[in-house]
């Protein structure tokens, strides 16, 4: 009505005349009476002469979003002491009527995935402060799983991502902020960062991820012939649990073994293969909140600075546009990074990183729509530990967009994305903008001396040629997990798709890795690890027992690792995690016995115990069975009663919906 517009008319003015009542420059940058040869300015604060026209030059830049609804000007009319803080540490009076923007990042010497973060921090900082906002910078360093492996640190390894996000919310919150720049580059982090963005959707978002380290050549005497990858000259950190198990077993020296450990990580970045750090990296641009192409770049690479700085710079467009993040990410978006997922093989984690992101924007994604995207999904990559290259040369094959590229049909080309541009739009302009060409120069270059040419397609194939037609993981249910639970089945052996083995549980990794090395498992086992889920002690991953069977040759292709725990992004064989519901909530996990029959059927999605003492059951037979161990079963006491874990344990959610807290 007419009278509710004139309401709403005096109420922006009287805000407005309020802001220029409390500070001054504002109002004479408004009116424009700003004078190049202003000595001193209305506030009181000394000008130098020689800033006057960078002034002026700031000046203009902010009059592109001042009359947009900014958030940390709103915040300014409320608590005087906002601003006399603000130039506490620095700031200028100019600076405080400026889009304010964080910088947020997971810089610290925590491992190598964020130890060289600065550097991009310091460009995203200088480009937010080129084009008229005002950045702060905000750290929230994360823990590294590699770091964590083989005590009990690693049981804080997925709690800290929701410590990460609770942190960030505090952060943006508590200041108010008109959008952010998001600086990570490993399994938890990125996780975090995307998560938090859910959380703050209501601001203009990007993301900068770190990289990926690169790896290293070996020598002649130290390349060792495993079957499993095509190019074994290349050394990276996903072979070391591999190493480990036949330095255990006496198949290599340990002085080798020291070699691999002292040369597996020769950089900063991300580790080399397609874990979860790549994986999720690649998700942050599959839906839509990178620059295209700039996903899971060399930590090493000059363009990824460049790609920084310019990361800051469009991130001033989005806010003078006023798109937001929840403009952005989308039901869409999500399938789009489902089907990219599908494509490059990506890590199990991301069956519950991708719900827990969803969840944070109010959009719903399980781990059965992945089950179901994935089925007939075409898989490209020939990336380690599925394939054979490390993952810095998936850059140098044209990285996301090549992917994307490949599998447009499959895609929603009319997504939003930081470009301001739609998904499709992008596509096109990197066709024209030498792109491509820039990529395929490095891999030259990179592979020169290689005994044969290696093209692109190597490295990511054509979707004619794909590697699998049926995307690369499953989720398989039944009377053992009920909610679900993931296999990757492009790193299984194709003979245990279809497979009766018998049951032998274990309710810790350390008594389960024990036995595997001390030859107690058997081929035709089912080796269970239990009470690792996150109510369990906080969703450890089984990496390293994992790995110990995989190095068996007798066991390798013929033992499946079920638990409720998760495993590394660069396991292998026949493992299968997340079983849902977990042991410590009485999961069907939890009644599993010695020599209990377990069917596997990836083809079928299922995973269920069809017999007991080795003699096969009626599914009836098999209900009565449970119900009366059921019946039985006591909880365990808590593991934790104290701190982040002991939180972690209370409140958080089946992996199946992301294992977030609520």
């Amino acid at each position: 009505s007419e009278m509710c517009i004139r309401d709403r008319f005096w109420a922006k003015f009287a805000r407005i005349w309020a802001e220029c009542m409390m500070y001054p420059r504002v109002f004479a940058q408004k009116v424009g009476h700003t004078r190049d040869n202003l000595q001193r300015d209305v506030c009181g604060f000394t000008i130098k002469p020689q800033k006057v026209q960078q002034k002026k030059d700031e000046s203009k830049q902010y009059l592109e979003v001042m009359n947009m609804e900014l958030r940390s000007q709103e915040v300014r009319t409320l608590a005087p002491e906002n601003d006399p803080l603000k130039m506490g540490m620095g700031w200028k009076v100019e600076d405080l009527a400026k889009p304010q923007i964080m910088v947020e990042s997971t810089f610290g010497d925590s491992h190598p995935g964020s130890a060289h973060l600065n550097q991009f921090v310091k460009e995203a900082v200088q480009a937010v402060n080129d084009n008229g906002g005002k950045a702060a910078r905000y750290f929230a360093t994360d823990m590294c799983d590699g770091i964590a492996q083989g005590h009990d640190g690693i049981n804080y390894s997925l709690p800290h991502r929701d410590a990460i996000v609770n942190l960030v919310e505090a952060q943006a919150n508590a200041s108010v902020y008109d959008g952010g720049v998001f600086i990570a580059s490993c399994d938890k982090s990125v996780p975090a960062m995307l998560m938090s963005i859910g959380r703050l959707k209501d601001m203009s978002a990007i993301v900068v991820t770190g990289g990926v380290m690169e790896a290293h050549t070996l020598p002649k005497e130290y390349v060792v012939n495993d079957p499993a990858c095509a190019i074994n000259e290349l050394l990276t950190l996903e072979q070391i649990g591999k190493f480990d198990a036949w330095e255990k077993t006496g198949v290599i020296p340990n002085s080798q073994l020291d070699y691999y450990k002292h040369n597996a990580c020769p950089s900063c970045g991300a580790c080399s293969f397609m874990g979860t750090a790549s994986t999720m990296q690649i998700m942050a641009e599959a839906l839509g909140l990178m620059l295209p192409g700039t996903a899971l770049m060399p930590a090493t690479a000059p363009e990824l600075k460049q790609a920084a700085y310019d990361a800051g710079k469009q991130l001033m467009e989005l806010v003078k546009k006023g798109i937001t993040a929840k403009d952005i990410v989308t039901k869409k978006s999500f399938e789009n990074a489902i089907m990219v997922h599908a494509a490059i093989s990506g890590s199990t984690n991301a069956t519950m990183h991708l719900p827990a992101i969803a969840h944070e924007f109010g959009i719903e994604i399980d781990a059965d729509t992945f089950d179901r995207m994935h089925r007939g999904a075409h898989y490209l990559l020939n990336i380690r530990p599925s394939g054979d290259w490390p993952a810095q040369y998936f850059y140098y094959a044209g990285g996301v967009p090549r992917v994307m590229e490949e599998i447009k049909s499959m895609l929603h080309l009319d997504v939003m994305t930081v470009t301001g541009k739609t998904l499709g739009e992008n596509l096109e302009e990197l066709k024209k903008n030498g792109f491509y060409q820039h990529c395929d120069a490095i891999l030259a270059e990179k592979t020169a001396g290689f005994a044969r040419p290696v093209s692109r397609e190597d490295i990511i194939h054509s979707f004619d040629n794909a590697k699998g037609t049926d995307g690369s993981i499953a989720i398989l249910k039944g009377n053992l997990a009920p909610e679900g639970c993931v296999i990757k089945h492009t790193a299984c052996p194709k003979n245990m798709f279809e497979a009766t083995l018998r049951a032998k549980p274990y309710d810790s990794e350390e008594a389960c890795i024990s036995a595997v090395l001390h030859g107690e498992v058997k081929p035709g086992d089912a080796i269970f690890i239990r009470y690792e889920g996150p109510r369990g002690s906080g969703m450890p991953e089984m990496f390293y027992t994992g790995e110990a069977i995989c190095a068996d040759p007798k066991l390798a292709s013929s033992v499946a690792l079920i638990t409720d725990g998760r495993f590394s992004g660069a396991s292998r064989g026949p493992v299968i995690g997340h079983v849902s519901p977990e042991a410590a909530v009485g999961g069907p996990i939890a009644l599993v016995e010695q020599d209990d029959l377990i069917q596997i059927d990836v083809h079928n999605r299922k995973l269920a115990i069809v017999g007991v003492k080795g003699e096969p059951k009626t599914p009836e037979e098999m209900d009565a069975i449970l119900a009366e161990r059921r019946a039985n079963w006591k909880p365990k006491a808590p593991k934790y009663t104290k701190g982040l874990l002991k939180l972690y344990s209370q409140h958080a959610v089946s992996p199946m919906k992301g294992a977030y807290m609520e």
